[in-house]
């Protein structure tokens, strides 16, 4: 055994290699693209739960009910093939169907523009996502409130590697699963500042992390319910929980309202009205009643947004104060 300075140095232990994983295979109905129907879950290029990599397969590291895993998903000719570890590797695979779409059901839209029309022709593998997970949305959600995408991205980047824990199994490098609801509740006041997270935000989430077990039940709410049960929780409103249950729920109804940008894209895409609010919005978008938030997703998709004339939005970094 080594000995240095007059101690004595104890090797450390070798990391057992993983194990191959437990595996499941699923065959969509129809198109499928996995990239459009997972993308929602991607909370910047540098998520650390989220990875896509050049050999297409896709990469989530998620806290489950049953614990943290990690979920390799790759499309080999018309099959799905995922591939999980960790504690959570069971639950992972059971949800896998839903979490690639098998719930939703793209046919009965029918679109009503030529814009709508063509970006659903271009995209037919378009489905839309349900977790089963409320707070891996919510959280990340209420980051991005009233900030740019950027700020919100940076926040949630720094927040999970440093509090989070490395992602079970073979998963690629600096792949993290998000923090416990204890462990946001302890996360101490100067470290949310540091991420640039302001004092209203990271108050929001502690709300939320102290009810975390009543927002995960509304999985199992239609999604209208489920919006009220986390409409409760203080500073989580319309523009929040749409975002959670378009993602937890797969709600092709959930369309956004209060967003900066959706309503101008929508208004010029539908009518030619950059200067569209969330009425107008809302309006244009009747036609696709039940249907709202697949429709606006198909909108986004088919690059038909106003061209900019005003400056971004600034960017702000409290964490510099």
């Amino acid at each position: 055994m080594p000995v240095r300075g007059g101690e004595v140095v104890v090797p450390a232990a070798r990391k057992a290699a993983p194990g191959p994983g437990r595996v499941r295979t699923w065959v969509p109905e129809g198109p499928f693209d996995l990239g459009l129907v997972v993308g929602p879950l991607r909370r910047g290029p540098g998520d650390p739960t989220f990875r896509a990599m050049p050999d297409g397969s896709v990469w989530r590291a998620t806290l489950t009910p049953s614990g943290p895993g990690t979920l390799r998903v790759a499309v080999y000719g018309g099959e799905v093939r995922g591939q999980a570890w960790g504690p959570g590797a069971e639950w992972l695979l059971e949800q896998l169907p839903d979490l690639l779409g098998a719930a939703d059901d793209p046919s009965v839209f029918a679109p009503r523009h030529r814009v709508v029309a063509m970006a659903r022709h271009r995209r037919p593998g378009l489905r839309l996502t349900r977790t089963g997970l409320v707070l891996e949305s919510l959280i990340p959600s209420i980051l991005e409130q009233k900030v740019t995408t950027d700020e919100a991205y940076r926040a949630w980047r720094l927040l999970v590697r440093k509090f989070g824990e490395p992602a079970p199994g073979p998963a690629p490098e600096r792949m993290y699963v998000m923090p416990a609801p204890r462990t946001w509740a302890l996360i101490p006041s100067w470290e949310w500042h540091r991420a640039g997270v302001d004092n209203k935000r990271a108050s929001t989430i502690l709300r939320a992390v102290r009810v975390a077990a009543r927002l995960e039940e509304a999985v199992r709410m239609p999604p209208a319910a489920a919006r009220a049960r986390l409409e409760v929780v203080p500073g989580v409103g319309p523009w929040t929980s749409a975002e959670v249950v378009q993602r937890s729920h797969g709600a092709p109804d959930a369309v956004t309202v209060g967003d900066l940008h959706l309503p101008g894209i929508v208004g010029w895409a539908l009518a030619g009205d950059r200067y569209a609010d969330d009425a107008v919005m809302l309006e244009l978008l009747e036609p696709y009643a039940g249907q709202r938030h697949r429709a606006a997703r198909l909108i986004m998709l088919s690059g038909r947004g106003p061209a900019r004339r005003a400056p971004r939005m600034p960017r702000g970094d409290i964490g510099r104060l």
